[in-house]
């Protein structure tokens, strides 16, 4: 329960990342690096990456965050289910 808990938000703060980078983009401010996008995606919250990809239609275009973050939004859930099982003995 708890990790499901952690997974949410952890899912939610990354979604929140990649649609500050789109406003800093719009805005011509300070961006975030594409690797830390990446990188924030790979623990966890592929799924938050992913939706942030396509609600803030961010990194669309690059071949890496095409490739990668639905890569990433699968294994985030897989990973889910399996320490889900490993806690819930079943």
């Amino acid at each position: 329960m708890i990790y499901t808990s952690v997974i949410v938000v952890w899912n939610m703060v990354v979604f929140l990342v990649y649609g500050a980078d789109k406003y800093a983009a719009i805005h011509r401010i300070r961006r975030i690096r594409e690797d830390t996008l990446l990188l924030i995606s790979f623990f966890g919250g592929g799924d938050g990456g992913l939706f942030g990809m396509c609600v803030f239609n961010h990194k669309t275009r690059k071949w890496k965050f095409r490739i990668l973050q639905p890569l990433m939004a699968v294994v985030t859930v897989i990973g889910y289910f399996m320490i889900e099982r490993l806690f819930t003995g079943g």
